[in-house]
């Protein structure tokens, strides 16, 4: 399936860009280092910009997924935009790559829809009921997206 949802009409605020430092400092901790940052398992995920063609590494939180993957969930923290990466992803599904723990894996990225899409999102927030907050933050269906290994 492809990456379909749209932004919303309302929300909480788009995280700024003046996080971009707090950024680099988890990202760089996320890639040394397994176990949680900020009360979270953090990865690194990089896409490459659908405009600019650049690499783009963000660090995001993530559950375990099926068969070794990871799921990821396209908050932005309950704003009614979707966050950057995510239409990154949409453009370049297959294109991307997780660092944690110092290993980086190519993975292919799929937005999971109906019943998975549900049943992962109630794995999400048993794990970090905070993700409730955000989902009633916005009117916008807070895209899933499993990353899987490639082979």
């Amino acid at each position: 399936m492809s990456f379909t949802h749209p932004t919303g009409t309302r929300g909480a605020r788009q995280p700024s860009r003046s996080t971009n430092w707090i950024n680099k400092l988890v990202a760089r901790r996320a890639r040394r280092a397994s176990g949680k940052t900020m009360g979270m398992n953090l990865l690194v995920l990089t896409t490459i910009g659908r405009k600019s063609g650049e690499p783009r590494a963000t660090p995001v939180g993530y559950f375990p997924g099926p068969d070794g993957g990871w799921l990821i969930a396209a908050s932005a923290a309950g704003a009614a935009a979707n966050p950057a990466w995510y239409l990154n992803l949409a453009a370049h599904p297959d294109q991307v790559t997780v660092e944690l723990a110092g290993r980086k894996v190519a993975v292919t990225a799929e937005e999971l829809h109906g019943t998975e899409r549900e049943q992962a999102w109630t794995q999400i927030t048993t794990d970090a009921p905070a993700f409730r907050k955000y989902e009633t933050a916005t009117d916008r269906e807070i895209p899933v997206i499993r990353l899987t290994p490639k082979d």
